[in-house]
Parts: structure tokens; C-alpha cells; sequence
């Protein structure tokens, strides 16, 4: 096991230690009264959330030092709910998580249409050079990918994007069919899955939310956004720069990630 990892498993280990009186009330606004800071208990399904905000964000404000995340941004220094951490996934290698500082909810969560939240897609897509700690080198827009699950296939109720390499299979797939799909909405066979797909054509995600966009697909889709996954694949169309976005209520999107990283050729 690596550092990384090893650091990542004791973080997971070191909140089922944790007391409320130690760590002092959950940080973060949105749903923070229905998670509990239980020691007696183990975090599960909340261990996301208590990292970033009992671990991280006090090292990082107290200390400047994120650990054990990779990073802390905090939009504003003094709220600590202003931002997102970047920490390793406990799976190790290249696989990374970004998580936002306030509490928030997975995929299902009405505060992710709100046309002032932080872009966290695209600040996932800025922090993608934590994969070339792992790799060893630079690693190509179009062998990243960044996915978040829906609300049936997750492990965890902190929201949070995956940022990861993708399977060689799906960048093959996804170039075969690149120039088919366009800037709407369109069925697209991936690796023998059927997702909704449409283009993205800007170097970066800064002017595009990829929840918005999914909404779009129907007035039901709105109101039931837990259903779907999204996963946003860097690629390089003829005309440029650009993104593939994917949605669906099919395969979770994580699947159609590689931690190994293969397709950049990790340890080569």
C-alpha cells in the first residue's frame, strides 16, 4: 500500500475515534441536522463528510495544512463551508475526490441546480493534476474523466466528484463516436451501454454546469436527478479543446473509471 493510501485508510480509521466534544459541531450549512458526529458509532456513509470538515478544513485553517486531503481551497477564509478538498480516494492509485466544504447531499440534492453554487465540475477538471502524482507524467485531457454517481450506486451522502483516469475502452468508444455527437442531447453506445450524450466545446468547464445541462433533458429528469449519473470525459474534437458530457439512469458512471490509469501509462 502507498503512502497515499495508507494515509487515506487511517484518516477513514481515525473518525470512528472522534467525539463531539473534540471536534466541536459539524461544519458546513445545507442538511448538516441530519448528520450526526456519533463516536460511538462507525461513520459510514457520512466518513466523507467528517474528513473534509472535522480533519481537513481545521488542519488546513489552524495550520495550513490539508492533510490528510491533497488540498483545501476556501473561497473565503473565514467561512469554512466556502470551498471544496481534494483527497485521495481510499482505493489509492490515481483515483481522487473532490468534496465540498459545506454539508451537501449526492446527486439528488435541489441545491445542485442553484445557479450560485460554485462550479464543482470545473474545479474538479483544474485539480486534475493529481492523477500526474501517480502517473509520473502529464496525462492527456482525453484520458481524464470526472463522474458522479447516482443516488443508488453510492457508498457515500456527502456529495462528491470522482476524478479519475478513464478505461481505455471507454476513450476508444468515446472517439469512435465523437464526431456523431453534438452540442444537443443524443443517445451513444458506450462500451455497450446506452447513455444520453451531447458536446462541450471549451478548454475548460467554467461556463458550463453539467447538472443544468442534465436537467434539460425533461421536466421529469429535474425532479428526479438521484436517478442519474454524470460523468464529463476530456476529449480533443477537430474543431478543439472540448468535453464529452454523459448522463443516464443506466451503469453508475465510477464504472466506466481507471484508477490504475492504464490509458496513461502508469508505471511504464
Amino acid at each position: 500500500m502507498n503512502t497515499k493510501a495508507c494515509v487515506l485508510v487511517l484518516a477513514f480509521a481515525a473518525m470512528a475515534a472522534l467525539s463531539p466534544a473534540g471536534s466541536g459541531a459539524p461544519r458546513g450549512g445545507l442538511g448538516q441536522k441530519n448528520i450526526k458526529d456519533d463516536s460511538s458509532t462507525d461513520p459510514g456513509r457520512d466518513a466523507l463528510r467528517q474528513i473534509v470538515q472535522n480533519q481537513c478544513v481545521v488542519n488546513w485553517t489552524q495550520h495550513q495544512n490539508p492533510a490528510p486531503c491533497e488540498r483545501v481551497f476556501l473561497a473565503d477564509e473565514k467561512t469554512d463551508a466556502s470551498g471544496y478538498a481534494i483527497l485521495a480516494d481510499r482505493k489509492g492509485a490515481a483515483h481522487y475526490l473532490l468534496i465540498p466544504t459545506q454539508t451537501m447531499r449526492g446527486v439528488e440534492g435541489d441545491e445542485l441546480l442553484d445557479p450560485d453554487l460554485p462550479n464543482y465540475f470545473a474545479e474538479a477538471w483544474r485539480a486534475r493534476d493529481v492523477i500526474t502524482k501517480f502517473v509520473g507524467h502529464p496525462v492527456l485531457r482525453t484520458a481524464v474523466g470526472l463522474a458522479v454517481n447516482n443516488a443508488h450506486s453510492r457508498t457515500q451522502d456527502q456529495f462528491h466528484i470522482h476524478i479519475d483516469c478513464l478505461r481505455q475502452d471507454v476513450v476508444d468508444s468515446l472517439r469512435a463516436a465523437a464526431e456523431h455527437v453534438g452540442p444537443a442531447w443524443g443517445p451513444i453506445n458506450v462500451v455497450g451501454s446506452t447513455y444520453q450524450a451531447m458536446r462541450i466545446e471549451a478548454v475548460s468547464l467554467d461556463g458550463s454546469s453539467p447538472f443544468d445541462l442534465v436537467s434539460q433533458l425533461g421536466p421529469e429528469v429535474r425532479h428526479h436527478l438521484g436517478d442519474y449519473t454524470v460523468v464529463v470525459a476530456g476529449m480533443q474534437y477537430k474543431t478543439g479543446a472540448g468535453f464529452m458530457l454523459l448522463t443516464g439512469t443506466g451503469p453508475t458512471g465510477e464504472l466506466l473509471l481507471d484508477s490504475a490509469c492504464a490509458v496513461a501509462g502508469a508505471g511504464g
